[in-house]
């Protein structure tokens, strides 16, 4: 729900006891497990809510979803040691106020047995709890494709967040893979992996313009992926989210890309302003980063121009 404050000491404290006793960030996955952590189980789900309160009265909903099949299983584990980057990088730097971070995971559900793991927005240090229990299965059904759609489906009817039902700003989502998504929502995966009741399957495209509507929308492929550079799969995720598709070359620079991204999405920076911001953290995402977000800083952060956004000769701003 978003409530407290994350440290960077507990977090520090947390990895030093880890390394101390041989214990893993991933121990619930590492440990053995076969199924979706409880926390993390989108069956039965109403919402995943971003809320304000007296200590985050201005609340900005920012979801990170992985792709953790095949090649992709190091994403999670890249991010939860980058995290106070990207936390840095939105507070003391100021490009969000009250930033809740929402991790998730997607799967393939023609074959996983987590096809799909959503934790909660967070403020504080339960983030990286949420890291730590998902289940790092590794699997996928070896077709190039895995279900991005049930994900979005989820983030579209199974969150609510106050940015945007308060003050008609969107949130931030972010899909990190390497492959296409399936063309339509099954009607019989969504009754299994989330508990809804379908009348009939839904297409894509009808479930992004109704995801884009709540959220500013990225996928982003590192370079590294299997799939990396694959004509037909940039094509397909451009033809869904236009220029909001990132190239990335290095894989650990993903949490400076997200920050980067918000940082010019809530027009705190601009990008040369946020490549001096890595610059005083000491990071060496500057070129990566740069070359991934060169199109951004040009005005082309968003499909259309829904809500909370307007478009102009100068490029689009959100409101």
């Amino acid at each position: 729900m978003g409530s407290g404050i994350w440290s960077t000491d507990v977090y520090t404290a947390a990895k030093r006891l880890r390394a101390v006793s041989g214990a893993s960030a991933f121990a619930y996955s590492d440990g053995g497990a076969r199924t979706v952590h409880a926390d993390l189980d989108p069956h039965g789900v109403t919402a995943r809510e971003s809320r304000d309160s007296d200590e985050h009265p201005a609340s900005l909903a920012v979801a990170v979803l992985f792709d953790v099949t095949g090649s992709m299983g190091d994403v999670p584990r890249t991010l939860q040691t980058k995290l106070p980057d990207l936390l840095g990088l939105l507070l003391r730097k100021g490009y969000a106020t009250d930033p809740q971070i929402l991790f998730g995971a997607i799967g393939d559900a023609t074959c996983d047995r987590a096809p799909l793991q959503m934790g909660q927005f967070e403020s504080d240090n339960r983030m990286d709890g949420h890291l730590g229990n998902i289940l790092l299965e590794g699997g996928g059904g070896g077709q190039m494709s895995e279900s991005y759609e049930l994900a979005m489906y989820f983030m579209a009817r199974h969150t609510s967040i106050d940015c945007l039902e308060k003050r008609g700003r969107r949130g931030y989502l972010f899909i990190i893979g390497d492959e296409l998504p399936y063309p339509k929502v099954s009607r019989h995966q969504v009754a299994a992996v989330i508990g809804d009741h379908l009348e009939r399957d839904i297409p894509i495209t009808d479930v992004v313009a109704e995801l884009t509507r709540m959220y500013d929308v990225y996928y982003i492929i590192p370079a590294g992926a299997y799939h990396a550079g694959e004509g037909k799969v940039l094509k397909r995720w451009r033809e869904l989210l236009g220029q909001n598709v990132l190239e990335l070359d290095d894989l650990s620079m993903v949490c400076e890309t997200i920050a980067l991204t918000v940082g010019l999405g809530e027009a705190a920076i601009d990008l040369d302003e946020g490549l001096s911001d890595l610059d005083d953290l000491g990071s060496a995402a500057g070129a990566a980063v740069s070359r991934a977000l060169a199109r951004l800083d040009r005005g082309a952060l968003v499909v259309d121009d829904g809500p909370g956004l307007e478009i102009g000769e100068s490029g689009v701003t959100r409101l």
